[in-house]
């Protein structure tokens, strides 16, 4: 199977994945459950898997958030509402979420639970915090909700993977957004305002990166800078395929074929706002 194959699954996953944060079911459920605003519902719901872990824990695993928007949230999330409760409120509202957008999730959600399962269950979880935290949740009886939290589990074994890769190619969480923005024409307000970061320490990454060769001296990506870009994100492609392998190609089509209209309609169901700070694009890459 092709590392390419890990692209396509992550742009019919990751739409499923993100009413997380956007849908206003979800949003509603972290008011109910006593998390106050859009980021600390979000820090909430995505450490929650963690357990009621500090910023630190939370800064380190999310990665490219500035270390004070963290700390804004966390741990003080958890003095409004504990984990467990946040846990049972996002999985509960997920669910109610893509059945609302996607009338037919439930029959497609029968056929791609069991591959999904099986491709969970073979995963590496070595060096990925998010996606074995993801992995070790109980499994909701509603196919539904199964699907979603299986979705979420395979998002976060490929982000935890990208950070891997990011972090070892010497980039810090600041100076990956600047590189992001600058090969994929991403507005800089878009990154900089939603992970936190100051027009200040945005040109300090620039700078950062220009003096090693990755940006021309007015923003835009050098040669170098383009190709670091496509080398992370073919060696995250390349580290996330791993796990699909457990599948058949017959069985990895039908997954494909199944996914891609789901994601579709979420995509045009106006529950994602484009641009977004996930990078995920309006529409997705035919393949």
């Amino acid at each position: 199977m092709e590392a390419a194959f890990a692209r396509a699954v992550w742009q019919v996953l990751e739409p499923l994945h993100a009413v997380t944060y956007f849908a206003p079911e979800s949003r509603e459920a972290n008011r109910a459950v006593g998390l106050r605003g859009f980021w600390m519902g979000y820090f909430a719901t995505r450490a929650a898997p963690l357990g009621a872990v500090t910023a630190g824990a939370v800064e380190a695993a999310f990665f490219n958030f500035h270390p004070a928007m963290v700390r804004r949230a966390v741990p003080g999330a958890w003095g409004f509402a504990a984990p467990e409760a946040v846990l049972r409120a996002r999985a509960g509202a997920a669910t109610a979420a893509l059945r609302r957008v996607v009338p037919s999730v439930a029959d497609a959600a029968a056929r791609l639970v069991p591959l999904l399962e099986r491709t969970v269950a073979v995963a590496d979880g070595a060096g990925r915090p998010l996606f074995a935290a993801n992995r070790g949740l109980p499994t909701p009886e509603d196919p539904v909700g199964a699907l979603w939290q299986a979705a979420t589990a395979l998002r976060e074994h490929r982000g935890d993977g990208h950070v891997a890769v990011l972090t070892a190619e010497g980039l810090d969480g600041c100076e990956v957004h600047v590189l992001f923005a600058a090969c994929e024409g991403v507005p800089a307000a878009v990154l900089r305002d939603n992970r936190g970061w100051s027009e200040e320490e945005w040109q300090a990454a620039s700078d950062r990166l220009a003096a090693r060769g990755l940006l021309e001296s007015g923003g835009h990506p050098t040669a170098e800078g383009r190709g670091l870009r496509a080398h992370v994100e073919a060696r995250t492609d390349a580290l996330a395929v791993r796990p699909y392998r457990a599948l058949t190609q017959a069985e990895a089509d039908r997954l494909l074929g199944l996914l891609g209209p789901l994601a579709d309609q979420v995509l045009t169901s106006g529950t994602i706002p484009f641009p977004n700070p996930m990078g995920l694009p309006a529409r997705r890459e035919r393949t």
